[in-house]
């Protein structure tokens, strides 16, 4: 029974560290968690910025960024975002692939969800609508 009881001490005591670990840990606190591109024109300037806050007890280090695929390429920070500090992570699409997409960007740390997801989404168009209309009234002489 001693052991038993031994045991349980230990083991309580062990959760009770890991959890207090995982409360000294980074997180994340995005401004937003989606980019919306809306409608844009082919070629026109693919870079958004993802803005966050480290609201953890210790530094978040970002150790990779990841694209679902190569249409889009992030750009993580360089350093570690201390608590309090606000980071950056850019993302730039391809705006010469016409239509709508939507891509997931993965980013590895060590924060409390050590893979975080976030989205961009929107619609390329060839020319812009008010282009075609002003086309479509023209008259050529």
């Amino acid at each position: 029974m001693k052991k038993f009881f031994t045991f349980l001490i230990i083991l309580s005591a062990t959760i009770s560290n890991a959890q207090e670990a995982q409360d000294l840990k980074p997180e994340f606190k995005f401004k937003t968690e989606t980019i919306n591109y809306g409608k844009i024109i082919s070629g026109a300037d693919g870079v958004r910025v993802f803005e966050f806050t480290n609201i953890g007890k210790s530094p978040l280090i970002i150790s990779r960024v990841q694209a679902s695929c190569g249409c889009t390429v992030p750009k993580k920070p360089n350093h570690p975002i201390m608590p309090g500090e606000e980071g950056k992570i850019e993302v730039a699409y391809d705006t010469k692939r016409l239509g709508g997409f939507s891509k997931a960007i993965t980013i590895f740390s060590n924060a409390k969800n050590e893979r975080k997801m976030v989205k961009i989404k929107g619609y390329i168009e060839k020319t812009a609508a008010f282009e075609k209309k002003k086309n479509l009234l023209s008259v050529d002489n």
